[in-house]
């Protein structure tokens, strides 16, 4: 059988320019008065879905064309207008202490030249969106770009006089609002959720970013305290479910959007960042259990996870070292005598050194953010960030004593703590178990799948 590609011809106009279909399927019936013309295959192009209709193609190239299924892949061209007025909410900012969130509305002068990467932009209708944490870091800088795009933001950050808001009133136009919100406290969280409800009773909210991210301590699990869990878990997770669960009516009504900034720590076991890294698991999989629960109602909840970005968190190394000071203070006399002091200076060094690896530019990110909020087809996940794809096939698909290993050459390798070095009572068994941490690290799961 010759391959090659189907076009129906109409005698009376000519060729119909589109989208053909492979030789050898099934196609529909054609129209009347229409001829098979055969033109060479692709090479390397995939099945297409089959036509089911025919509808008189327009323009000048007249004849019979078959609708076209959108190309999910293309990109959108600037000057593609977005409806007027809709709106968006984000909350939290992604950094070491940020509590905060950022609501974003699109007025009616919103709305054109916007360039997205993925196809189409799915119309959003005259509603508003919320967003947290705009102090700084991802929060701050998709504020920006939603207000340059038209949208009226409503920005939620964690002080109102702080460097970051100031820069957002600066820098932004007056369409952006701003709102005090800790994450923490019940009642900021309950005056958010007012504050959005009033400013979206005409327009309607179209989409909730969670953009929270608070860690800090860089330690082992034993020299962390309960608490930097705890305070982890109510910022990263608690405070940014309170928020949601209380917009999930507006959300369900607009059939908007929920976009979650999570971590590949949350993914993969990062030496140190145990208590952040458990905060954006149990989030991750939250969000995973909204997107399942929420399909029905035409929500699409879309997570990102980021890889290392120098935002203003990362850089401030006089706070780094400042909490690693108040975790010396902190940590009981036997067990600071049982690791050692330098210790914790090793790792806290070798976290410095991984941040300068950080990428400057935060526009992936922002990128990402927004083509969650405004692509008609956004995707589940989003991996900006350089590295990642190796990061994740290594974790996914190679032993785990690699995995382990490979995470501890480029982000923290361990020294052994005081009490496994040679000379110290009973540190021969220890320390050998300490070198090979494991002997037979067997097959990774997805192996053993």
């Amino acid at each position: 059988m010759v391959l090659g590609t189907r076009r129906w011809r109409s005698p009376e106009r000519g060729p119909i320019p589109g989208r053909a279909t492979e030789a050898g399927r099934a196609s529909p019936r054609a129209p009347a008065g229409a001829s098979w013309l055969y033109s060479p295959a692709r090479p390397g192009r995939g099945r297409m879905e089959l036509f089911r209709s025919w509808a008189r193609s327009p323009g000048n190239g007249a004849g019979y064309g078959a609708p076209q299924r959108p190309n999910r892949a293309a990109s959108l061209r600037a000057g593609t207008k977005l409806p007027q007025q809709a709106g968006f909410v984000a909350a939290g900012s992604l950094g070491v202490s940020a509590r905060q969130g950022v609501c974003v509305r699109v007025g009616p002068e919103a709305a054109h030249g916007v360039g997205v990467r993925r196809v189409g932009v799915r119309r959003v209708c005259p509603r508003r969106l919320l967003r947290q944490g705009c102090d700084s870091g991802f929060g701050k800088e998709t504020a920006k770009k939603l207000d340059a795009m038209g949208f009226t933001v409503l920005a939620t950050v964690l002080e109102l006089d702080g460097p970051g808001a100031l820069e957002l009133r600066a820098c932004c136009s007056p369409r952006l609002r701003l709102l005090q919100l800790d994450l923490t406290k019940p009642a900021d969280i309950s005056r958010a959720l007012e504050f959005t409800k009033a400013h979206t009773t005409s327009t309607g909210l179209w989409g909730l970013v969670n953009n929270a991210g608070h860690n800090n301590v860089v330690a082992d699990v034993e020299l962390s305290p309960v608490a930097t869990f705890r305070s982890c878990m109510e910022v990263n997770f608690f405070g940014a479910l309170e928020l949601t669960k209380g917009l999930l009516p507006l959300l369900r009504r607009s059939r908007g959007r929920i976009v979650t900034v999570g971590s590949p720590a949350g993914d993969m076991p990062y030496p140190c960042l145990a208590a952040y890294g458990t905060s954006k698991a149990a989030m991750a999989l939250l969000m995973d259990t909204f997107s399942c629960e929420l399909l029905p109602w035409g929500v699409k909840v879309s997570i990102i996870q980021p890889g290392c970005f120098k935002t203003e968190s990362v850089q401030n190394v006089g706070q780094w070292e400042q909490r690693k000071q108040l975790l010396l203070a902190s940590l009981p006399r036997e067990l600071l005598q049982a690791y050692g002091e330098d210790y914790i200076e090793h790792l806290h060094g070798q976290f410095l050194h991984s941040l300068r690896l950080a990428l400057p530019d935060l526009s992936p990110v922002v990128d990402a953010i927004t083509d969650a909020l405004l692509a008609a087809q956004p995707r589940r996940r989003y991996y900006p960030g350089r590295g990642l794809g190796l990061m994740y096939f290594i974790h996914y698909y190679l032993p785990e004593g690699l995995r382990r290993r490979f995470l501890q050459t480029f982000f923290i390798n361990h020294c052994l703590p005081r009490a496994l070095r040679p000379g110290q009572p009973g540190s021969t068994p220890a320390q050998d178990a300490a070198l090979d941490p494991d002997p037979n690290p067997g097959s990774s799961p997805m192996t053993a799948q």
